[in-house]
């Protein structure tokens, strides 16, 4: 994909995101899709171009602050919890609102958005409500 000139690659582990960052070429945005936890932001936050899915106000909190030691403003997308799964990870209403308010406090992190993880099933109804869901969140919040 490289040779036909794509430049955005995802990666969903810490470990095998660095090592590829070493191994490939410098000029890849790489995004961060996985579940991240706050103790594995630092060894991303040189390089990451996007992280795709950032789940709590603590989880939040360091990256900006891993990002303002690097004198850089790191790109998220908030993630909500859509699914009628409990094994998804997400924001509640609350929770977003919660950072909504505050981000006046985070001067190293920009949301560019939301972004949420659907039910893992065939019906596209329960699909489709759930992406509905996340577009009215949007919605409230682009006002």
């Amino acid at each position: 994909m490289y040779e036909l000139g794509q430049r955005d690659f995802g990666e969903n582990y810490v470990q095998e995101l660095v090592e590829k960052h070493k191994q490939l070429p410098s000029d890849i945005r790489w995004h961060f899709i996985g579940h991240l936890q706050r103790n594995k932001v630092k060894e991303i936050a040189p390089f990451v171009h996007l992280i795709h899915g950032v789940d709590s106000r603590r989880l939040l909190a360091e990256i900006d602050k891993q990002s303002g030691r690097l004198g850089r403003i790191m790109p998220v997308l908030l993630q909500i919890h859509i699914a009628r799964e409990e094994t998804k990870f997400g924001l509640d209403e609350t929770e977003l609102d919660d950072i909504v308010r505050n981000l006046s406090e985070l001067n190293n992190v920009a949301v560019q958005g939301l972004m949420g993880m659907a039910s893992f099933t065939e019906d596209s109804t329960v699909v489709r409500a759930e992406f509905r869901y996340l577009k009215s969140l949007y919605d409230l919040l682009s006002k």
